[in-house]
This record gives structure tokens, sequence and C-alpha cells, in this order.
């Protein structure tokens, strides 16, 4: 074996994406089958599928149990990605997972079973089953990277399935349509499992309840199985959560947001569940893993000088709208917006959410290969109507410390490849 393992991992992102599950089956075969080696539930969406994953993740802990999750992508360590009971997995670990992974890559080469090497998200999965393993997991939250029907995780065959919300993004990889990004997150359907959906839009809900009919796979809408009372949103958000099996006064959410709500019941949902296939999670455990849920970098707020930051990874038009939406909940309109997209986004999209909460836009070059030159950013901005005064600040720190000087609360938002650097600077003893 050649190299640094973490190295080898990460000299794969330059390969982009891969739809399918050839290389992943394959992987996962010449490991011996470690997916197999721990119960799955598998989390797909467009947005709130991270914040799903984390509080069922977290109602499992509560509730005792060996869990983990896998998340992506990550805000600044490769580490994030891969939690074992409360804790992400050390860089020894992830080496030797990773190392293990690499060699049968190395090996699948050489005998021409592969004709190129498999993508980084597939190897990252692998890594995360074969680390699951490694620590004697019982159950892992498994969040979908892309897609859902083609996606690497979906070798897994989970106990439960979930579909957090429908909108569109990755229309290249997915389809133009809502129906055709319906199809390819409902591909995590499976015979006889329940699949658990948060709120769709109806074109969406109708080939969702069509695929499950197809496969077997029981749907269930969350509208139909909990009713949300919300008796507070703001920064901290408190809910009150029925169904037939158990009533939950005066939750505290740990993530902010009314679009946080909704992840809550489709969590709620996904742990009772879970509550009869084999774990037992009570009602305690449920309100505990909704009011403990850590997801950093959404709606997350720190201090920086004299001024408020509010850091959001709305990294397409509906993570904007609802970024949008809080700003107009917690009365922090209008606002300046510290913003960064990657080119394949749709900018202009986010940007109209967003503008008429801003008071200031200052646009800024995510530090990544795929990202949109500031300037570019700006004349973006420039062609929207109303706009407000508009800056193009190359360097996401400059950019930050420009907002700063100019008001006492700033929103920093976009891509989570900026939000992640933004977040180093603004907690620096969270990435050590």
């Amino acid at each position: 074996m050649s190299g640094d393992p973490l190295a080898f991992l990460l000299s794969l992102e330059r390969l982009g994406m891969k739809f399918g599950l050839e290389n992943i089956s394959r992987l996962c075969q010449a490991l011996a089958h470690p997916e197999r080696a721990f119960d799955s539930v598998v989390v797909a969406g467009t947005n709130g599928k991270g914040s799903v994953t984390a509080m069922v993740h977290a109602g499992l802990r509560a509730a005792g149990h060996h869990a983990a999750r896998y998340t992506s992508p990550h805000l600044v360590r490769l580490e994030e990605r891969f939690v074992v009971g409360d804790d992400e997995v050390s860089r020894e670990a992830l080496t030797r997972a990773a190392g293990r992974v690499q060699h049968i890559v190395e090996r699948l080469m050489d005998d021409g079973t592969f004709e190129s090497p498999p993508t980084f998200f597939e190897c990252t999965t692998a890594a995360a089953f074969e680390l699951f393993r490694a620590a004697g997991v019982r159950v892992a939250v498994l969040e979908v990277g892309l897609g859902g029907r083609l996606d690497a995780t979906n070798v897994a065959s989970p106990l439960v399935a979930a579909i957090t919300s429908i909108d569109f993004d990755h229309q290249a990889q997915l389809g133009d349509s809502l129906e055709s990004i319906a199809r390819e997150k409902a591909g995590i359907a499976r015979p006889g499992i329940p699949l658990v959906c948060g709120p769709l839009p109806a074109a969406a809900e109708r080939v969702v309840a069509r695929v499950c009919a197809a496969t077997g796979a029981t749907l269930v809408r969350t509208s139909d199985r909990v009713a949300c009372t919300v008796q507070h949103l703001g920064p901290e958000s408190m809910v009150t959560l029925r169904s037939a099996e158990r009533r939950l006064d005066g939750v505290r959410l740990a993530l902010p947001g009314r679009h946080q709500v909704d992840n809550a019941a489709t969590a709620f949902v996904v742990l009772e569940e879970l509550n009869g296939r084999g774990y037992v999670v009570d009602s305690e455990a449920i309100r505990a893993g909704l009011s403990t849920a850590r997801w950093p970098a959404r709606l997350e707020r720190f201090r920086y000088g004299h001024a408020e930051v509010l850091l959001d990874a709305a990294h397409n038009p509906a993570g904007a709208r609802a970024l949008a939406q809080y700003l107009r909940d917690v009365g922090w309109t209008p606002v300046t917006i510290v913003f960064g997209a990657m080119r394949d986004k749709d900018a202009a999209g986010m940007l109209q959410a967003l503008l008429p909460a801003c008071r200031r836009l200052i646009c800024t070059t995510a530090p990544a290969p795929r990202a949109l030159e500031a300037d570019a950013l700006a004349r973006v901005a420039a062609g929207l109507a109303p706009h407000p005064a508009i800056e193009a600040i190359s360097a996401p720190r400059a950019a930050l410390e420009r907002a700063c000087a100019q008001d006492s609360r700033i929103v920093a938002a976009g891509s989570i490849f900026l939000v992640g650097p933004l977040r180093v600077i603004l907690r620096p003893d969270a990435h050590s």
C-alpha cells in the first residue's frame, strides 16, 4: 500500500462525482460487507437531511444505544463526517479505515476489476462502514450524499428510511423537475420498510407514493402521524408534538428556524418507527434527541468583535428562503449579508430570496475550485431588482471584517465551502 491513506482519499476529490452502486457494491464485497455489521437508517432530502440525521442519532444515543452517524460534506476536517457515540472518530481510527479501503481499491485496480478509481464519496462511505464495524456500532444513521437511488449510501439495507424535503438542487444529476428529483430520492425505498416523508410538494409526493407502492415500502407521512404546535419561534424554538403513542409538551428544539420544526417532526416519526423495530426509544429519549442535537453552521450564532454573526449553510434556493424567513421571524431585517456560492449553484435564486432581507451585500469567493468569483457574484446580484448596496471582496476574512466594521449584525451564508472556513475564523478553538 502506498502513501498516506487520508491523502489518498482526498486525492479522489479531483475525480468529481459519479452515480451508481457498482463500485461501492464491489468495495463492500471485497471488504467482507461492513455495511451488514450494523443496522442503519438512511436519510435523504434536498434540505434538512443533515439536521434529521443529527436529531435521530442524538435520540438513539439518549436511549442508550451504541449509535453512529455519517454525514457530508464536512465543514473543515474529514473526521467531522464520522461520529461514533458522541464523538467524532480519531484521526488514527480514520487513517486505519481509509488504509483498508485504499488497500482494496489498489488491489481491485491491479486485477482489472476497477477500470478507474472509485470516487471520493464512494471511498469515504466505505471507510464509514469500516469505522462503524470496527467500533462495534449497533445502528448507524446515514445521510444520503446526493439523490438516493444511486448514492453510495444506498448499498445499505435500512430499518427505516426518510425523505426530509424535495426542492430544486443538483438538477444536472437529478433532473430538472420535482418529479425526476423525487424519483431519485425515493430510490431509498425498500420492501416492507417505512419511508418517512416530511412535507413534500404535491407533484413530488405523488411520485414517492408510486415508488413506495411499486417497491412494497410503507409510505409514512409525518403530517398523518404527528401534530405539531409551535409555541415559540426564535433562536430557541419551542413546540409540542403529539402522536397516537405519546405527547411531548414544551420541547425546546436545539436547531433554530421554522424549517427545523418540520425536521423535528420527521425525526420524531423516524424514532417512533425505530421503537417498533428492535430499539427502545422512549419519549424522554425523543425529547433529548430534538433538544440536544448539534449541527454546526446552521443558523449558528457567534460574537466577532462588537458584532453578532449568524452563520448558515444556505447553499440552494430552498435553504436561502428558509434563512430569509428566519431573519424575518427574529427581526434581523434589514441586515448585512456576506455571501458566497459555487458556480454550479443557482446563485440568482438564492440571492432573490435573500436580497429583500438585506441592507448591504458583500460578495466573496469561497476557497474552493468550483467557487463563483466575488465580482461575478456581485454582477448576478446587481442584475436583480431591487438590490441593496453591493460590494465584492474576494477574501472571505476581509469580507467578514468589512461587514463587521459596517454593522453590528451580520449574516454569513451560502456554500459550505465558505461557511466552513468562516467558522474557523469565528471559533478557532473548535477546529484544533
